[in-house]
C-alpha cells in the first residue's frame, strides 16, 4: 500500500492524548496517543511512537506502534517490525514483518459471518479417505520390498 496524502485524510498529532469514541469513513494517522473504541470504514495506521488503548475496528489496520486491545479489519491488518500488540487479532488478511510481537489469539481468512472461510480442520466424520497413490509394485527378483497399500 503505497501511502500518500490522501490515504489518511485526518492526522492525530504525536503531541495529542485523546479518550473516547473515533468513527471515520476515510483513512486516519495516528501519531500520539489514543484510548477508547475506534469505528471506521476506512484505513487506520498506528504510527511507530504512537499508542492505542483500547478496541478497533476498521477495513485496514497498519500497526507500526503500540495497541494494547483487539483489532478487527474487514481487510487486512499490517505488522511492521517495530509493531508491538496485546490482544485478539480477526481479519481477512494478515501481514507481519519480522520483529513484530504479538501476544493474543488470531483468526485470519473470515467471511462476512465472523466465521473462517474453510475450517482448518474437519472432524473426523467429516474428513475424507486418503487416496490410493499408484506406486508400481517392488519386483521381489530385483531386491526391495512390495509396496503397502494405503487405506
Amino acid at each position: 500500500m503505497a501511502e500518500t496524502k490522501n490515504d489518511y485524510s485526518t492526522v492525530i498529532g504525536p503531541d495529542a492524548v485523546f479518550k473516547g469514541e473515533l468513527s471515520f469513513e476515510k483513512g486516519v494517522r495516528l501519531l500520539g496517543k489514543f484510548e477508547g473504541e475506534i469505528n471506521a470504514g476506512g484505513q487506520l495506521l498506528i504510527a511507530d511512537g504512537a499508542t492505542l488503548a483500547g478496541d478497533v475496528k476498521a477495513d485496514h489496520i497498519r500497526v507500526d506502534g503500540q495497541v494494547k486491545g483487539n483489532l478487527d479489519a474487514k481487510q487486512k491488518v499490517e505488522l511492521t517490525s517495530s509493531a508491538r500488540v496485546e490482544g485478539d487479532l480477526h481479519t481477512s488478511r494478515l501481514e507481519v514483518a519480522e520483529g513484530a510481537v504479538l501476544v493474543g489469539r488470531c483468526m485470519v481468512g473470515v467471511n462476512n459471518q465472523g466465521q473462517p472461510a474453510e475450517p482448518a480442520s474437519r472432524p473426523a466424520s467429516e474428513a475424507k479417505p486418503p487416496q490410493a497413490t499408484s506406486r508400481p509394485e517392488h519386483d521381489k527378483t530385483k531386491g526391495g520390498t512390495p509396496a503397502v497399500a494405503r487405506k
